[in-house]
């Protein structure tokens, strides 16, 4: 793992996290507990804060990022982001999907309990209500999250991500 410090910043992280080798964490990054970030997958707080909470796993190929002097990345707990996803300064409240090759750019508010489906493009400034499914480019609502969703692929998949994550460290 490369953990690089920029302008005064050094990353810093909870207990319990797994990061894989080539996973990199920079600059002005404050992570939470039970989290992972896995293989190729870059959070990037050269130019703006990122704030992470506990138990979320940012998969292989992500990028979490944010804009100079404008806007900063803020991830709620028991976050999932898919593979090759890309966050950029904007705010993902707790228990959310976001589907694999997704993007979430800049000022855009996910609400809690919501997927975002893999693929989708949620352009600047949008707001999501909690619990609902956005896909397609631009980002649109398919429909509310039901408890089966919410339990069966949200909760189990950021429980998945820990267990994963335990596999490493034996």
């Amino acid at each position: 793992m490369l953990i690089k410090s920029v302008r005064g910043f050094t990353p810093f992280y909870g207990k319990e996290c797994f990061f894989a080798e080539n996973a990199t964490l920079i600059g002005d990054i404050i992570m939470g507990s039970e989290c992972s970030v896995w293989y190729q997958a870059v959070i990037r707080g050269d130019v703006n804060a990122i704030r992470i909470g506990d138990r979320v796993n940012i998969q292989d190929g992500a990028v979490v990022h944010a804009t100079f002097e404008t806007s900063s990345t803020h991830i709620g707990n028991g976050v999932s982001i898919g593979h090759n996803a890309i966050i950029h300064g904007c705010t993902i409240h707790d228990n959310v999907l976001i589907g694999m090759g997704s993007i979430i750019m800049d000022h855009c508010v996910i609400g809690s309990n919501s997927i975002i489906a893999a693929g989708a493009v949620v352009t600047k400034n949008t707001i999501i209500p909690p619990g609902s499914i956005y896909g397609g480019l631009p980002a649109k609502k398919i429909k509310e999250v039901d408890q089966n969703l919410k339990k069966n692929e949200i909760e189990r998949i950021a429980s998945n991500y820990i267990k994963y994550a335990s596999w490493f460290k034996e």
